[in-house]
This record gives structure tokens, sequence and C-alpha cells, in this order.
């Protein structure tokens, strides 16, 4: 009774924060005019960004064109602001301005989606260039563009917290983030996690959920999420410094299996060929991005929300469907390449421009 108790005041204090505060925490961006969120998805016969056929990071998940998909008018859509224009991406200059860097992405499935995004489009600019690719087993890979020193790395992590062992069980740590001594030194880092912390049954990667030497079989995914998104918020307030380190979180990405989100009961994303060109979507903001916006409200040192929710949510045409090498049956949770998550490193582009 007593965790129910907890897990319900937990809800009612994310809705609470909610009411006052719909509008997302973007501690750096306070300084533009211009709110590169807010806008429209226009049809722009110049996209894609980049040929994914002379890609040579491209990824069998997201290489939908390669896989059969059909249609191509997903491809010819480019996010336009309200207020402003968003600068065109230009490889060269960002390869640059952080010449002898080191990015890094940290995050699940998500993530590795974007990083490939931006290789294939930093690429598409330098297709000459000399890299080096090394990938250090399953969950770290770094990419560096010899000519210039930058090293752009994607460390996979379902959930940025630790997953352990502990007598043969898997533990989910709320207040353990070991891992993030592989995260230090960055020039820059860009996280993001959600997509795991709802999985149940045999997708879920842990047995049990630990917090302050107690174990729990289960507990409210969303109180679960925001214990261990403020344990990453305290891991950036202890060892990142913003004079060395900008620090990004890539907002959460939303799926597209239930066609009551967009009016259309009956459907998934399958065979969705157009975006949702409302200008409220329906299925509304998704609790996780309610818990993301109270952590980074108390972040003290500066984090740049990539706000990618809502303008994500209108594309319930982007996403692989029965259309990707490496995933077994309907995919509405992932994008395809070229896709939407350019659209995420133009923002990711924009933010550094500015």
């Amino acid at each position: 009774m007593g965790n129910l108790f907890t897990s319900l005041l937990y809800l009612s204090l994310f809705l609470f924060f909610y009411q006052i505060n719909a509008t997302s925490f973007l501690n750096s961006s306070k300084a533009n005019s211009c709110n590169f969120f807010k806008g429209k998805w226009v049809y722009d016969p110049s996209y894609p960004l980049y040929n994914p056929s002379t890609c040579p990071f491209m990824d069998p998940e997201f290489d939908c064109l390669k896989y059969g998909r059909p249609d191509r008018s997903y491809l010819k859509y480019r996010w336009q602001p309200f207020g402003c224009n968003l600068p065109r991406f230009n490889g060269v200059e960002l390869l640059e301005k952080w010449r002898g860097k080191k990015i890094m992405f940290v995050g699940d499935s998500l993530s590795y989606n974007m990083w490939i995004s931006l290789s294939c489009m930093i690429h598409s600019w330098v297709p000459n260039a000399k890299y080096k690719l090394v990938k250090t087993g399953s969950v770290l890979s770094d990419l560096t563009f010899l000519e210039y020193g930058l090293k752009l790395s994607i460390y996979r992590t379902t959930t940025i917290v630790d997953i352990v062992n502990e007598n043969g069980r898997r533990v989910l740590k709320l207040d353990s983030i070991r891992q993030g001594n592989i995260w230090k030194g960055m020039d820059m880092l860009i996280f993001n996690s959600w997509h795991w912390w709802t999985h149940t049954g045999r997708d879920q990667p842990w047995d049990y959920i630990g917090e302050r030497g107690k174990l729990y079989k289960d507990m409210n995914r969303l109180v679960a999420y925001y214990k261990g998104m403020t344990t990453w918020s305290r891991w950036v307030n202890r060892f990142v410094d913003p004079s060395k380190t900008k620090v990004f979180f890539q907002g959460v990405s939303p799926v597209h299996y239930e066609g009551k989100d967009w009016n259309e009961q009956s459907k998934t994303c399958k065979s969705e060929t157009q975006p949702f060109f409302g200008l409220r979507y329906p299925g509304g903001t998704p609790m996780a991005s309610v818990v993301v916006n109270k952590v980074l409200a108390r972040v003290k040192k500066p984090v740049y929300l990539l706000d990618i929710t809502t303008l994500s949510q209108y594309r319930k045409d982007a996403h692989p469907q029965y259309y990707s090498g490496n995933h077994i049956g309907l995919d509405c949770s992932h994008w395809c390449l070229p896709g939407l998550p350019d659209t995420w490193n133009v923002l990711l582009y924009a933010a550094l421009s500015g």
C-alpha cells in the first residue's frame, strides 16, 4: 500500500508541475527569440540530406530504401519553425568548429539512430575524407574523421543508470551510474533514455529494481524513470564542467503503434506515408516528457533540451514499418534513415550555431 501511495503521490506531482510548466525547459535557448521546436513540416524537393547507399555507416535496421520501402515522400519533409529559419546544415563547418574535439551520444537505439544520421550527414559533405571506425563490443563505437581529429562516439546504454548482476539477478540500480566514468572528458554529451523503461516480460532488461540497498520486483515506471533521471542529473552536476563540456538531452522519441494518438483508431504506423498536419497532436504530451522537464528544471549545470517530442509525434510516416534489415515485425519506434533523426541533428547544429 505504501508503494502505491508513493507512486500516486509522484504522479500527482508530475501533473501539478505539468500544469504550471507545460512548456519545455530550455536552459541555453532562453536568449533565442525563436523557438526551433514549434513549427510545421513542409515538403522540400531538395531533401533528403544524403544518399544512404553511399554512407558507409548505415545500419540495416534503419535503411528502409534498401529493404524495399516503396514510397518516397517521407524523405522529403523539412522542419520549418514558425518564427525563423533553421540554418542549413554544413558538415565542413561542423568539422572545423569541432576540430580535435570529442562528441559522444549516450543512450539506447534512438541515440544510435541519431548517431548514424549525424555520421552520414557529415560524410556526405566530405565523402573522400579518411576515417577510422573502432567498435568495442556492442557498447561503444568511435568514429574519427582523421583529417579533422573529430571523434564522434556512441555509448549504448538502455537506462543511463546501471544494470548490474547481483547473485545471478539483473538489477536496475536507480541510484548508480558507474558507467559514467567512460563519459568523462568529452567536449559534448548528448544523452537519451526512455524507450526501455516501459518494457516488460521477456523484453525487460532487468529482473529487479534496486534503490538504497533495497530490491523491488517492480514499481511505477514513470516513478522509476524520475528516480533514474534524477541520479543522472546529480552526475551532471557533479562531474560536468560547463566551460569544457556542452550537455544536451535528446528528448523523448514517440512511438506510433496506436492510431488513436492521431485520431485514426484502427491504424498503426504501417503504410503511413504522410505526416500529421494538425497544429495540436491528439495524443498529447507524453508523461515521460513531463518527467524530463521536471528533472531538467533542477539541474544546476546548463543542459539544452532538444525538444524533439512534438515534431516527431507528427511523423507517423517516418518509421521503418516492415522495411528493416535487423528488426523482426512492425517497427513504429525507430526511424528510417535518411529521415526524421536528420532533423534532430539539424536542430542540434542550430543550437551549436547560436
